[in-house]
């Protein structure tokens, strides 16, 4: 599933790629991917004649503000002066991506919504496991209360609101593995498995420890590894190890530098001891017997 890195560089992308985009037209291929609302029309209708005005991430979830528009040939200095017109927001799930396509062509079987603009241009979303889904809020509904998870979210790693007095009050009375808490996303919002067996390996503790057993001054290590392989990923455009491509079809490199995620069986690039295995709440956790403690 993509992780914050991911998503983060899907955003930029669509930022990017998408300035002064307006929908002209919405085709759904494929109902369940549409969670609100309910009337797949409504969606559809809803989303016409809007400009993708700013693109955010919260967490795992692209957060599309979207302008109205009554004239095409709004300038860019009138863009602030329209009236909004709710936000689109995805959540790419376990296999979904976005394509932008200049030449609209005959859709490959797993694409799932088609976003046209004005000269043809398509923005497809394709989604092989279709598991992702897409909302349209519209103004005046509040997207927290209706895309369940995302009111839930904890901080975002990179705000000032994620510090070590934060997790040290969060994991004071966990008896569950440091590994789960950093999988939680109303703990922290965005981490996965990758990340987290990153992350954890950077700041030398074991994905076992329980939470509670936790010291401050591993806590602001932990914080620091977070941030930095976070950053790191984000540079380089993801990991290649999750199913995630960006506007372009092409994955991430950061694959190439995990320290112990899928490198099960060889040698620790600090120690030599060889990288093991197991599964902790259901997930495969990749660490160093002797690097973490």
């Amino acid at each position: 599933m993509p992780e914050l890195p991911e998503v983060e560089t899907v955003r930029r992308g669509l930022e990017q790629k998408l300035n002064n985009f307006i929908i002209k037209k919405v085709e759904v291929c494929r109902d369940s991917t549409v969670a609100f609302p309910s009337n797949k029309e409504e969606f559809k209708k809803g989303l016409q004649n809007s400009l993708l005005y700013k693109w955010d991430r919260r967490g795992k979830y692209l957060i599309a503000a979207l302008k109205k528009i009554e004239n095409e040939n709004v300038q860019s200095f009138q863009k602030e002066s329209l009236k909004n017109n709710g936000f689109l927001i995805v959540h790419l799930r376990m296999t979904g991506y976005f394509k932008f396509i200049n030449d609209s062509n005959q859709p490959c079987k797993h694409t799932r919504i088609r976003v046209y603009d004005v000269n043809n241009n398509e923005l497809r979303y394709i989604d092989v496991r279709s598991f992702g889904q897409m909302w349209w809020i519209k103004e005046g509904l509040s997207p927290n209360k209706i895309v369940k998870g995302l009111g839930t979210l904890g901080p975002e790693p990179f705000s000032k609101d994620f510090n070590a007095k934060y997790l040290k009050t969060v994991v004071s009375k966990r008896t569950k593995s440091i590994k789960a808490i950093l999988l939680d996303q109303t703990i922290v919002a965005g981490i996965g498995n990758i990340y987290a067996d990153e992350s954890l390996y950077s700041a030398g503790i074991s994905p076992f420890r329980k939470a509670n057993t936790i010291k401050k001054s591993e806590l602001i290590k932990l914080k620091e590894s977070i941030v930095d392989v976070l950053k790191k990923s984000i540079g380089s455009g993801g990991t290649t190890f999750s199913d995630f491509r960006d506007l372009e079809g092409e994955n991430g490199n950061f694959g190439l530098q995990t320290n112990v995620y899928k490198r099960t069986g060889k040698e620790c690039r600090k120690c030599g001891n060889l990288i093991e295995k197991q599964k902790i709440a259901g997930r495969s956790t990749h660490w160093c017997r002797e690097c973490q403690k």
